[in-house]
């Protein structure tokens, strides 16, 4: 391989999990198409700017630390999203068997699972290895006519030199805006279709005397049950105790299971962050490793303006909302990534008017941890990847 002048086309970037943190693997287990790459080495320096009797301001500049930093930026594929998504959360667990269903949760230790990330770089004539690799921040981003899209800020050690790398780019499936189901309710039993309550309705749409109170529940959520139809949702809330039916029941109706409203978006973004930290330490330029510390989940998503009960009586409450964001690829059997956060809070919630255009509602949220159910956010994702 010889320096040669190109395009940024010809770059192909790999990563691999460590098994022993800072020690990268002999190869990629995956080399990522990608749309935007960074990977640098950064260096920090200190200044001689003593009096030597000129007015130069500096005799010397010596190096005081060296590590690599970037970010990669692609669509979003079903199986080496999964690395990523393990080198942000730290918590790992995978069930099933082909397909394979792999939950990434909160690790609640400072060193989350670490990657090693590989450069092929024909135009330079020289590969490197990246050791100790973390993700710092890591953006989902659905927009429409364009694939979900991954945005995600790294830091490793300096780069390692490695002869000709022979890449092989494994063959994933991808996702597409019109995959995306967005799902809302009042606590995560409703976002998981497990809240259930008894009540009285018989052939009407009004229920009464619910076991429950209704303030746990929003309009749009479905329900089902014994002669309740297929497809029916809470259309009002009427009191604590009551509620009316999308559609009538067709007899005695005494058992409900409630499950999350889906509202159409135009637009969502999750943004996750480990708030990674250098360990700096004597007698070495390099960090002794990268250590994650605070771990936090905002985002923000855009939608037609329906009414109020959509988003902004939970704004108003304000009320903590439920949220999934399920991505699951129609076109091919087992492939599926959601994102659930149990409870978040509307920020802000604007509603710019223009004069010839739709009215659209934009809504920005944060995740909190929920006590109740002891999580923030988890990432789960089925596919056919048996382990990372």
């Amino acid at each position: 391989m010889s320096a040669q002048k190109g395009i940024g086309r010809k770059i192909q970037v790999g990563i691999a999990k460590e098994s022993t943190r800072g020690t990268a693997p002999s190869s990629a287990t995956y080399w990522n198409p990608w749309t935007d790459l960074t990977l640098d080495e950064k260096k920090e320096f200190v200044v001689d700017d003593q009096s030597y009797g000129v007015v130069e301001d500096a005799v010397n500049l010596s190096q005081t630390k060296k590590w690599a930093e970037g970010s990669i930026a692609g669509n979003v594929h079903d199986q080496s999203i999964g690395l990523i998504l393990y080198a942000m959360f730290g918590g790992y667990a995978v069930t099933g068997s082909n397909p394979y269903t792999h939950t990434f949760t909160v690790g609640q230790s400072a060193q989350h699972q670490s990657l090693a990330f590989y450069l092929h770089d024909p135009l330079a004539a020289q590969d490197y290895n990246y050791p100790n690799g973390v993700v710092e921040k890591l953006e989902l981003t659905a927009e429409l006519k364009k694939f979900i899209m991954f945005n995600a800020s790294i830091k490793a050690l300096t780069g390692a030199t490695h002869a000709d790398y022979t890449p092989s780019t494994t063959s994933e499936n991808r996702f597409l805006p019109q995959y995306l189901a967005a799902k809302f309710a009042l606590d995560y039993a409703g976002l998981q279709g497990t809240k259930t309550a008894t009540g009285t309705c018989s052939t009407s749409t009004h229920v009464t005397s619910l076991s429950i109170s209704t303030s746990t529940l929003r309009v749009g959520m479905t329900v089902t049950g014994t002669n309740i139809p297929a497809g029916t949702t809470i259309a009002a809330i009427v009191n604590d105790t009551a509620f009316d039916l999308s559609a009538a029941s067709t007899g005695s109706a005494t058992s409900y299971t409630f499950g999350p409203a889906t509202i159409a978006l135009k637009s969502a973004k999750v943004s996750i962050s480990s708030n990674v930290e250098d360990q700096e330490v004597l007698g070495s330029t390099s960090p002794a490793d990268f250590l994650n510390k605070e771990f936090s989940v905002e985002g923000t998503f855009e939608a037609i303006w329906k009414g109020e009960s959509d988003f902004k009586t939970q704004f108003m409450g304000p009320t903590p909302l439920s949220i999934r964001l399920d991505f699951l690829n129609s076109d091919v059997s087992n492939s599926e990534l959601y994102i659930d956060l149990p409870k978040c809070t509307i920020q802000e919630l604007g509603r710019p008017f223009k004069v010839k255009d739709l009215v659209y509602q934009e809504i920005k949220f944060k995740a909190v941890y929920s006590v109740s159910d002891t999580l923030l956010a988890k990432a789960v994702l089925t596919n056919t990847t048996s382990t990372y």
